[in-house]
């Protein structure tokens, strides 16, 4: 390559950070430029070509022409150097060589190839591609406003193909502006924290801000603080306890209440059937077929749950349509051996050529065989949501899919929802989310750098279902149940539809109050008396305990300590017996403030190594079903912001593994965890059989899911 169109990358000790600004003519560069110079107190690199052809032209050498395309080049890459060496941090180009590489490819079907070398070597940080969004202005020298589009495009391909980092940058002059210096701090910041500008922009495009990676990135290095157990919660400490004829009371109460509140009903739904036919999978990995008897390979891998499986098979909802396709493939599948025809029906069940089970949400698999169909957990839902979240003969239902799934959802729903309605005599509106890309996080190796794939590319992994504190905070109604997927029944609706109604009875009681006590706080005259109500109320059922402080501070502070404490969504709990199921439960925690709260705690967050917290743990009496009605509302009927009220501190580091290789994985503060950690908790005592959850195929064959 020429001397003279060598790139000069540094000017001394500190590196200049080089943002090009790309595009084709009249489309704001020189614009977008001076102004990012003024901003960052720095210089600018004009176009050299607009003052070489109008000198020409001014001579009377005529226009623009081939020849004209290297001397341009040689021009552009010294005022570039020149730059370089008097820059302060940043240099914004307003144009450079790959610029004149496709105007001379654009007009004059051919490139020189000391330009093309040279356009193509030429680094920088980040282009900003400016877009076609501004008026064309005539300058003299510009060609013509006609077929824009297609220039752009043009530009934009260069780009692409010769795997130039860019943004598009659009809007009017301050919104370009305000943009880019937003990019520009971002990449900044990234460059420092070692990524590459192809890393920052893999961050930028997937959305994840990058001071959220920096805390990850921390999180991994530094580990993240186990729970501090002070007690399990148990009846009459921490779990309210009531009668029979109490639910019957708060379930009436939320009855004649619910036609003045918008009620929804919120629904995770995207997770994947994967664990639930785990054990399927991997005794299609292990087994052979040709030497070994199924029941050799149960008692060598004592494996229970693979003869579980086989004993009722023919019980499962999904037999006879499995059975019916087996004998289109295997014409002889009468006359074969039972291990094979046992071997078959698992492998044709899990097959991504036929029902490709373990990979479909379980949302959509057949739950639940009655008299006349078969159902899905979805159809559950349905069914309801008609029953306990209807008001004013309309119900809400949101369940949070992934992207990919949400088609198959909808179709299940078409063909089922007007049924529902007429039998219901309700309307159900039915929306959908999808959980958000930004809230993805940042996967690391073991020794905690970022992970990369073969490619080279830095690895994200979904946040887990705390991400969806995010979903929930978009939804707009008053009163909201939380309930997972897999937790659906077969055979008594109207009993899970009765404690529902209970628990969200409760919660209008105890929001009513909460309300109520935040008004006479408001008002300018509240007196002693109504104060020590209040801490009688906090107390008893909120179950939350003040320092002995508190009684020091002048009337003014306390006022605003209790409103405080009292201006927050509210969650009533529902909880049930601890009967050895995987999973959270609930506990009285001592915070890093040194306040001990009620939170619902997985197991994952205790440290499992001190023999204290293990004590505790085992001692616990309840477990956490899911089963949560949530308060969104202020005093005010203003939505909460519910991000506001999340414990970061809380989340959790998970291992994993891509190709195989380790990696490590950082989900965000579960949903009914560190991200409800700061809400007004209650946790009620619910019988048991309000918890049905699938979380292994088998479960399919209890009680709760077989006809009567």
């Amino acid at each position: 390559m020429e001397e003279n169109l060598k790139q000069l990358t540094e000017s001394g000790a500190s590196p200049i950070i080089k943002i090009a600004i790309f595009g084709p003519e009249s489309t704001g560069k020189t614009t977008l430029a001076t102004q990012l110079a003024e901003y960052y107190k720095t210089v600018w690199v004009p176009e050299f070509a607009r003052d070489y052809l109008q000198e020409k032209l001014d001579s009377g050498r005529g226009i623009c022409d081939i020849d004209d395309m290297l001397p341009i080049a040689y021009g552009q890459t010294k005022l570039e150097n020149e730059g370089v060496l008097i820059a302060n941090r940043y240099l914004f180009c307003d144009t450079n060589l790959l610029v004149t590489k496709v105007f001379s490819e654009l007009y004059y079907d051919y490139c020189d190839s000391l330009l093309d070398k040279a356009a193509r070597a030429h680094q920088y940080d980040l282009f900003f591609l400016t877009d076609i969004d501004v008026p064309w202005e005539d300058d003299g020298l510009r060609d013509s406003p006609n077929g824009r589009e297609s220039v752009f495009e043009v530009f934009k391909q260069s780009l692409i193909d010769n795997k130039k980092p860019f943004i598009t940058i659009s809007g009017d002059r301050d919104t370009r502006l305000k943009k880019a210096v937003a990019i520009i701090e971002d990449l900044t910041m990234a460059l420092q924290m070692g990524f590459s500008p192809v890393d920052f922009l893999q961050i930028h495009e997937h959305g994840i801000p990058l001071e959220n990676i920096k805390k990850q990135l921390c999180i991994f290095n530094e580990g993240i603080h186990k729970i501090d157990l002070v007690n399990p919660a148990t009846l009459e400490h921490g779990i309210l306890k009531i009668s029979d004829v109490e639910f019957e009371q708060k379930a009436d109460f939320f009855v004649i209440n619910k036609s003045k509140i918008k009620l929804e009903k919120f629904v995770p739904a995207s997770g994947a059937a994967t664990r639930m036919f785990k054990f399927l999978n991997t005794f299609l990995n292990s087994y052979d077929p040709e030497n070994e008897t199924i029941n050799s390979y149960i008692n060598r891998k004592k494996d229970t749950e693979l003869s579980l499986f086989i004993v009722g098979m023919d019980k499962f909802p999904f037999f006879e349509m499995v059975d019916k396709k087996l004998h289109e493939i295997y014409p002889n599948f009468n006359i074969l051996r039972n291990d094979l025809k046992n071997y078959y029906f698992i492998k044709t069940l899990l097959s991504p050529e036929y029902f490709n089970f373990a990979n479909k949400p379980k949302g959509i698999l057949p739950f639940h065989k009655y008299p006349a169909n078969i159902v899905t957990p979805i159809e559950e839902h349905l069914h309801e949501c008609a029953f306990y979240a209807a008001s004013n003969n309309l119900s809400n239902l949101h369940l949070t899919v992934s992207d990919c799934h949400q088609q198959h959802f909808e179709a299940i729903i078409e063909k089922i929802k007007e049924g529902i309605e007429i039998k219901s005599n309700s309307k159900i509106e039915v929306s959908f989310s999808c959980q958000k890309k930004e809230t993805d996080t940042i996967a690391v190796d073991i020794a905690n750098k970022p992970f990369r794939d073969q490619k080279g590319m830095l690895v994200f992994r979904p946040g887990g279902h705390g991400a969806l504190i995010e979903n929930l905070n978009a939804i707009d109604a008053d009163v909201v149940f939380v309930k997972n997927i897999d937790n659906v029944i077969q055979n008594d609706i109207h009993q899970i539809s009765f404690y529902k109604k209970a628990l969200a009875g409760i919660l209008l009681e105890v929001q009513s109050q909460t309300f109520e006590y935040l008004k006479a706080l408001e008002s300018k005259e509240i007196s002693d008396k109504k104060i020590e109500e209040i801490l009688i109320f906090i107390k008893e059922k909120l179950n939350i305990e003040l320092s002995n402080d508190f009684h020091k501070f002048k009337s003014k502070i306390q006022i605003g300590k209790l409103r405080d404490l009292l201006d927050k969504p509210i969650r009533v709990c529902g909880m049930v017996k601890n009967e050895g199921e995987p999973g959270g439960g609930p506990f009285w925690v001592k915070g890093s403030d040194g306040k001990v709260t009620l939170q619902i705690v997985e197991t994952s967050q205790i440290d499992l190594e001190n023999s204290k917290q293990l004590k505790l743990l085992n001692k616990s009496t309840h477990f956490n079903p899911v089963d949560l009605v949530c308060g969104l509302k202020n005093y005010q009927n203003k939505k909460f912001d519910l991000k506001q009220f999340v414990d970061a501190d809380c989340g959790f580091i998970v291992h994993k593994n891509l190709g195989g290789v380790d990696l490590k994985s950082y989900e965000l503060p579960g949903l009914w965890n560190g991200a409800m950690a700061n809400w007004l908790t209650v946790f009620v005592e619910v019988p048991l059989s309000t918890f049905n959850p699938v979380k292994t195929v088998n479960d399919l064959l209890k009680k709760a899911h077989q006809p009567l």
